[in-house]
């Protein structure tokens, strides 16, 4: 695979106006070629979606999902520019997809990276540093893995950088882009509760055996 500059990935976002991410990973995806980077862009929506994602979203719709069981719970709200497009069908679609995505991920705790408290990253940073398989590298060469392993930590925390469920080969960020090229909008995921039955309750177990005791006593 060919070694992707920052020369390289700035041509393609100027080019473009897509995010420094997705073009890099747009390159990575074609091996460095620009043209064919533009087209795998533009097929997945992203240009589009890119140059609309600084416009105002403030309708749309509060979603739900209840997991088979009654289990698992989830209640997430997504935003468009209208009200117009928040009755569509595709974008109601949308939103139920993604409350079913969040109810399937249970790492998942922020929308992005870009939410995740900073707190977050400094004490994920300092339990990396003290694992043993560190001990004997050079420092520039533990920053490295400690980074990589921060970042990896980080996406499983964010749900817009989880392969989508129903589409493994595109991420939840590049669903939401492609439902703004698809319906002209801007589109955001702003906030998401997922509720487990049980969760943080203490559960009572009994012996076995003091359970039948029990029951006799009572007959």
């Amino acid at each position: 695979m060919a070694e992707i500059s920052a020369k390289v990935v700035k041509e393609l976002r100027d080019k473009t106006g897509a995010g420094m991410m997705d073009c890099k990973n747009a390159l990575i995806q074609n091996d460095g070629d620009i043209t064919k980077s533009i087209e795998w862009l533009r097929q997945k929506g992203i240009t589009s979606a890119d140059k609309k994602s600084s416009r105002s979203a403030t309708e749309g719709l509060v979603g739900s999902y209840i997991h088979t069981g009654g289990r698992v719970g989830v209640i997430v709200e997504v935003n468009c520019e209208t009200d117009f497009v928040a009755r569509r069908e595709e974008f109601k679609a949308l939103v139920n997809n993604i409350a079913m995505q969040i109810a399937a991920c249970p790492n998942v705790e922020y929308v992005s990276i870009d939410d995740i408290p900073a707190s977050i990253t400094a004490k994920e940073k300092e339990i990396e540093m003290k694992r043993d398989d560190l001990g004997n590298k050079p420092d520039n060469i533990k920053e490295k893995i400690v980074q990589g392993r921060i970042d990896k930590r980080l996406q499983e925390l964010s749900l817009v950088d989880q392969p989508y469920i129903r589409n493994q080969d595109i991420t939840v960020a590049e669903l939401v882009k492609q439902s703004i090229s698809l319906l002209g909008e801007n589109i955001k995921i702003r906030r998401f509760a997922r509720f487990v039955l049980g969760e943080g309750l203490e559960k009572e177990e009994k012996n076995f055996a003091d359970e039948v005791a029990e029951q006799m006593g009572k007959a």
